[in-house]
């Protein structure tokens, strides 16, 4: 074989080889195509900024995005209570860059809330970690001639329709866990939906509204700047931070609720990139300093298996779900 010959058959060998690798590549995983993650992530918040879903996103967002070396973008959709950028995150590419700050009120409760939901908590998201959970905090504007929740329901049920409650939207926790409440304690007060957190607090310092349910992380701050009255809580037991303050059982009313927040990612993304947000992110929820953080925001901080975490979520939706029927609570 001559020279050129040589040289011909050493040139198939590579073209052949180089095909070989090109197929191989196109043949991996896009996730193991590029490594994981090459660009910026974003973490849809389905309310307006201010509130307490948007304290959680934040808190998590700027951590997590130091071990995974790139930023994690909050990304506010708010609109028709929850729905809006929820139902954006279930139909977002499953690639890994967008992922959903989850809570009872949009993976539970709405399970429950709406006939027809555009997307399923359980068949739509990936669980990758709860990070906190919260009690609501029943408050009143300061200038209320009404010191506790059983004067409240006394007054109530002389006045009917009088008195009046804000929400961060229908459909939204603080609906679901108000309506819940005058339900089972038999009165009605006029509901007073608003666009978010913010705006309900607006007009309940303002002696626009009398009375708003709210998660008591974003509570503390009117409480503590003397702005509102807290009347009653929502958990098991009483706040550290509010030890004066009953629970809805100690007031008579047989009802519990705490609201957990974590991430959550679209269905069918790759398992490589779940496990990698999933060790990122329980990182995260471990260190000391968010534990303090939401601590001091009247949270209790969650340290949960995946295990624990799918028993949890699963189990929520169907008892809250029921709830929500039972009651016969509507988002309109």
């Amino acid at each position: 074989m001559n020279r050129d010959s040589n040289r011909r058959e050493v040139l198939r060998a590579a073209v052949k080889a180089s095909a070989a690798v090109a197929a191989a590549w196109m043949n991996l995983p896009a996730s193991a195509q590029a490594a994981y993650p090459n660009k910026s992530l974003r973490l849809i918040v389905p309310q307006p900024p201010g509130g307490g879903f948007d304290f959680v996103a934040r808190v998590l967002a700027e951590r997590l995005g130091r071990p995974l070396g790139q930023s994690v973008v909050v990304e506010n959709r708010a609109g028709s209570g929850t729905l809006i950028g929820t139902d954006l995150a279930a139909k977002a590419a499953p690639d890994g860059y967008t992922l959903l700050l989850g809570s009872v009120s949009n993976l539970a409760l709405n399970m429950g809330l709406y006939k027809n939901l555009s997307y399923d908590s359980l068949r739509d998201f990936e669980p990758l970690g709860l990070a906190v959970s919260y009690s609501y905090t029943l408050m009143c504007r300061k200038d209320l001639a009404l010191n506790s929740l059983q004067e409240v329901v006394a007054y109530a049920k002389a006045n009917p329709g009088k008195l009046s409650y804000a929400s961060a939207g229908n459909g939204s926790g603080q609906h679901v866990v108000a309506a819940a409440l005058w339900h089972l304690a038999g009165v009605q007060l006029t509901h007073v939906p608003y666009r978010g957190a913010q705006p309900a607090y607006q007009d309940l310092v303002g002696g626009r509204v009398d009375l708003f349910f709210d998660l008591s992380s974003t509570a503390r701050v009117q409480i503590d700047a003397g702005t509102v009255r807290p009347l009653a809580t929502s958990g098991s037991g009483r706040l550290a931070n509010l030890p004066n303050v009953p629970t809805l059982n100690e007031s008579g009313v047989k009802l519990e609720l705490e609201s957990w927040f974590g991430l959550f990612a679209p269905a069918k993304t790759p398992p490589d990139i779940l496990e990698r947000l999933r060790k990122d992110l329980a990182a995260v929820i471990a260190t000391p300093e968010v534990a303090d953080i939401f601590r001091k925001a009247g949270g209790k901080p969650l340290n949960l298996t995946l295990a624990e975490t799918r028993a949890l979520v699963g189990s929520d939706i169907e008892r809250l779900g029921k709830l929500v029927r039972e009651l016969d609570i509507k988002p309109e």
